[in-house]
């Protein structure tokens, strides 16, 4: 069966505001570039369409056209949150020239919810929960539906949920992710700026699930049972990346890259045995990472570490980030600099809680660290996580169930301690502007000017979204999701039906 996957474009940005995202960083798709060796490597021809590559079109209908010019005979959307809604709108469209063609959609989405989207969306015939590796073979294999483990489909007029089926174990027995499949891959794809000094990156991902619990974070797909590739499987994996595609710096999106300490001191020996002349980021969970490892993790080539801090107030960070201290945060900061890497701090505004002066907090804290870099997030409600139901029930804020501004730019759920989004907005824009104009920062990027080379070349190519960029982080903001309609045909309120524990 001919398979094509698909990665819709989503609803990337502010609204009223340019789309910054593309600029800021275009990422490859992994996922679906993972499925698709899986399929191939199984005899099913897959063809794979980034709605967000450098060579797609901005027209619905013309993703449409390109879609069906693979021929296929099943299409797979991989659809998050805020990606879902256009994903519906490409398979009605894909139903309209097509009624015989099977789509199924998976992702966190589809998993989080399960049934209720089928029974709301009809031009959906399949979703897959969790894992996509075992149902996607399945349908691509012709199985009957009733045969098939982690997968809800239509049974007539009846919506059916399949039971669960095990997880893979062995990741080595998975295949490199099909990059050949991606237009434009590597060179129209750049990871975020100032975090990469050689050209050219890619990402990768060596780990599914996370051993830990944070009250924002959706883990249906993955979940807590944590697997990965061993440091034979990584370290071959980033050679063909650099002797294939002339890749040169690897980002790490593992939820927590070093949960397995012993892995990755492995993984460092061995580029430390066989050098590929690569470097890499990867993220550290705060307190638990040794000045040993550290140290091993920049000989190995690593420029940067993140870590998870999420606010400032003790209060803030016993709620939603249990087991890590202000004194701890600072700790692990000082030992990655004296290590010789960089510090990026990765932080969330408008949890549940948050006030003016929790996040004053926060900001006087993020500054005094001297971090090299930092990601402050709006904090976006996810069906999966633990927060979802303290979030509708509308007791601690207002939260306004827009599928499209789940996308973490935008302030969908305002906490009480607010008197508006437009006031967050300022105190965000603000708290950005503060950042990357302090004399601690520029000090620091000054001195990296030659490194950022390309970044810098990124950013003059674009100058003009550059300062449409910098005119309105220097703004007083605007209210965001207050500001716009929800999509006609989304439901509000679903009750999830995902697959049993």
């Amino acid at each position: 069966m001919r398979v094509t996957l698909v990665h819709p474009s989503g609803f990337n940005f502010v609204p009223g505001q340019p789309d910054f995202s593309v600029l800021a960083n275009r990422l490859a798709p992994v996922g679906i570039l993972s499925l698709a060796a899986w399929l191939e490597q199984h005899g099913h021809p897959t063809a794979v369409h980034d709605c967000l590559g450098p060579q797609a079109p901005t027209r619905l209908e013309d993703q449409v056209v390109r879609i069906l010019a693979t021929w296929p005979d099943l299409v797979g959307f991989s659809a998050t949150t805020s990606g879902f809604m256009d994903a519906v709108d490409l398979a009605a469209l894909l139903k309209a020239a097509r009624p015989d063609l099977p789509i199924v959609v998976g992702n966190a989405h589809a998993s989080s919810l399960g049934a209720p989207l089928l029974e709301s969306f009809p031009e959906l015939d399949y979703l897959c929960l969790g894992e996509g590796e075992g149902p996607l073979l399945d349908l691509a294999e012709g199985k009957p539906p009733a045969e098939i483990p982690n997968l809800v489909w239509r049974d007539r007029d009846r919506i059916v949920t399949n039971p669960r089926r095990p997880r893979i174990l062995d990741l080595d027995e998975l295949p490199f992710p099909a990059y050949e499949k991606l237009a434009g891959f590597p060179r129209g794809y750049h990871l975020p700026l100032f975090s990469y000094v050689k050209r050219y990156g890619a990402t990768m991902i060596t780990s599914r699930g996370c051993p830990y619990t944070c009250s924002f974070c959706d883990r249906t797909v993955f979940e807590h049972q944590y697997r990965f590739h061993s440091p034979a499987y990584i370290h071959a994996h980033m050679k063909h990346l650099r002797d294939r595609f002339g890749v040169r710096h690897i980002n790490f999106y593992d939820d927590l890259f070093t949960a397995h300490q012993g892995r990755i001191t492995e993984l460092c020996q061995r580029l430390l045995d066989e050098p590929l002349g690569m470097d890499f980021n990867c993220i550290i969970r705060t307190g638990h990472t040794s000045v040993e490892l550290l140290q091993l993790l920049k000989r190995a080539g690593c420029i940067m570490v993140s870590l998870g801090v999420e606010s400032a107030d003790p209060g803030m960070m016993a709620r939603h980030k249990a087991g890590v201290t202000l004194e701890s945060v600072r700790d692990t900061v000082e030992k990655v600099h004296a290590a010789g890497l960089r510090a990026k701090g990765l932080f969330i505004f408008g949890l549940p809680g948050e006030t003016p002066e929790t996040f004053q907090r926060t900001s006087d804290f993020i500054l005094s660290l001297d971090l090299d870099d930092m990601n402050l997030t709006k904090f976006s409600p996810l069906h999966g996580a633990p927060l979802w139901a303290e979030c509708v029930a509308g007791t601690d804020g207002d939260f306004i169930e827009d599928w499209r501004l789940l996308n973490c730019v935008n302030p969908v759920f305002r906490p009480a301690g607010f008197a508006s989004r437009a006031q967050m907005e300022e105190l965000y824009n603000g708290h950005i502007k503060r950042f990357y104009s302090s004399e601690g920062y520029r000090h620091r990027f000054g001195r990296r000017l030659w490194e950022h080379r390309w970044s810098l070349w990124h950013l003059l190519r674009h100058l003009p979204q550059t300062l449409a960029a910098k005119r309105y982080f220097g703004s007083k903001g605007d209210a965001g999701a207050g500001t716009y309609t929800c999509h006609p045909r989304q439901p509000v309120g679903l009750k999830p039906m995902p697959l049993g524990r």
